[in-house]
């Protein structure tokens, strides 16, 4: 499954995924992973969550981005769910169509049983059509 937490900056879509994430910890029976574009919230998340920051890899498209998750999801099969804080700046969609990219997410979900939460900086209404049913919050 994949959930979308819509907004524009600065409308609190970080502090919803750090407590999504510490909330999910609590009964989850196996991994958690965080992606973030640095490690500035690594003292707000339970320690049992690994947090990755991207930016310290090359990662130059949104292909190279799912292609990054892969290699996540390889390494480690009992991960339950992985959240993306800044998912548009993460995965190089800033200004581009996350659809495609969504529904590689939605494949790898199904595939390997494993949720996605993405924060995405973009108001609800200007998101794809396509996407409009994985929206969560909306702020």
């Amino acid at each position: 499954m994949v959930q979308i937490i819509a907004g524009n900056k600065g409308k609190g879509k970080t502090k919803h995924l750090l407590d999504m994430a510490n909330a999910a910890v609590k009964t989850a029976e196996g991994s958690i992973v965080y992606l973030d574009k640095s490690s500035k919230h690594m003292y707000e998340l339970n320690n049992r969550i690994r947090l990755i920051n991207v930016n310290e890899y090359p990662i130059p498209s949104s292909q190279g981005f799912i292609g990054f998750i892969c290699g996540i999801i390889s390494q480690d099969r009992d991960i339950e769910t992985m959240f993306f804080d800044s998912f548009l700046r993460l995965a190089g969609l800033e200004g581009e169509d996350i659809t495609e990219t969504v529904a590689t997410l939605e494949q790898l979900s199904a595939k390997y049983g494993l949720n996605f939460v993405l924060s995405v900086s973009q108001d609800a209404h200007e998101l794809p059509e396509r996407v409009q049913k994985d929206i969560v919050i909306s702020l």
